[in-house]
């Protein structure tokens, strides 16, 4: 669970933060046209699907990887009751070093640190796709990274990588949006960046059962509640945090193209979390073996109804909302009425121990 918190917890500082609109300048206050405000959120919501819905579709057979870092993170009830604390404290942990040090060192630093987990996270979405449109003439040469402590009987593996030619080429043309990125901090490179860390954690993060992933969404309805409405924590955290750890979309892009600032935008918390529930639902149809996904597409069109919701109520009342507040009752109350209603509710609550045969990580 170490290597799977780090970008999450990252991630609850931008997590249910969808702001309306951003400064012009010093003295004036851009107010968005109705044509760009429908584009900025029509484009986030589009946005926060993509991840969710191939992440879900990549989760069901990721944990059969012969890559030890390709391996699906699982999320036990211990875990996901102990992880809005750990949030919390972190939320307010960044929020007390934008307060007492210089914003420009600390972005500087996260800046570097994404820098290198984006061009990971980067090459690891797009390797599909390259493993498709890779010219069938040219060699496709295997190569493997491989770690090792002590010798003889005693040694052991720490590190076991495989890779090819056509990862290196992802890695290649990510290496060149981290670059773009760190350089210009533009938003499409922000964008590539979110989605791809957004797609890993759904499709790397596993919860082990529906009641884990009740747990984990309902402390996370409190936390987000509390941090968003309570105080002004994570809000003044989102403004000032510069790292791909939100999707955003400018408000302004009819007026002024690729130039545009004023954005709109979504916390990849409020993409990551809904979705690996979604995932967890969508490996539950495989093990009904029914040859249907009806918790998966009840769960996806709950969590539009939600994030439909959240815009909404946000426009609408002018301030930035807990979008948690609405996709959890929807991402969670849907399915189960569903499974009520098909008497299956016992049977989707026992999912990890049916799931076992389809990912060997349960």
């Amino acid at each position: 669970m170490a290597e799977a918190e780090s970008p999450l917890m990252t991630d609850s500082a931008a997590n249910a933060t969808l702001n309306a609109t951003e400064a012009a300048n010093a003295t004036a206050k851009f107010v968005a046209t109705p044509e760009g405000t429908a584009v900025a959120y029509g484009s986030l919501v589009l946005m926060a699907l993509l991840p969710i819905f191939f992440g879900a579709l990549r989760s069901v057979n990721c944990a059969k990887s012969k890559n030890s870092c390709d391996m699906p993170e699982t999320i036990t009830s211990r875990d996901a009751a102990r992880f809005p604390i750990i949030a919390s404290c972190t939320l307010f942990g960044l929020y007390l070093f934008f307060k007492i040090f210089s914003q420009a060192y600390i972005n500087l630093l996260l800046s570097l640190y994404f820098f290198i987990l984006g061009i990971l996270a980067l090459s690891h979405t797009l390797s599909p796709a390259m493993n498709k449109v890779f010219p069938a003439n040219l060699p496709n040469k295997q190569y493997q990274l491989l770690f090792t402590q002590g010798t003889g009987e005693t040694k052991e593996e720490i590190v076991n990588y495989e890779f090819d030619t056509k990862d290196l080429v992802c890695l290649a043309f990510s290496s060149v949006v981290g670059v773009w990125y760190l350089l210009k901090k533009h938003w499409i490179a922000n964008n590539l960046f979110g989605l791809a860390f957004a797609l890993n954690g759904v499709e790397l993060l596993h919860l082990n059962n529906v009641s884990t992933g009740c747990i984990l969404l309902g402390g996370l309805f409190v936390y987000d509640v509390f941090w968003v409405f309570g105080t002004n924590v994570m809000v003044t955290v989102a403004r000032s945090f510069e790292a791909p750890i939100k999707l955003v979309f400018p408000q302004d892009l009819l007026e002024k193209g690729l130039a545009a600032n004023n954005f709109a935008m979504l916390g990849l918390g409020d993409i990551v979390i809904p979705g690996i529930f979604i995932a967890l639902l969508l490996r539950f149809d495989v093990s009904l073996k029914k040859n249907s996904r009806t918790y998966f597409y009840t769960s996806f069109l709950a969590y539009i109804l939600g994030l439909g919701l959240t815009i909404y109520v946000m426009h609408t009342f002018k301030h930035a909302q807990p979008a948690l507040l609405y996709l959890v009752p929807a991402c969670i109350g849907f399915p189960v009425i569903v499974a009520v209603v098909k008497g299956e509710l016992t049977e989707m609550f026992r999912a990890c121990y049916r799931l076992c045969a389809t990912v060997p990580s349960c």
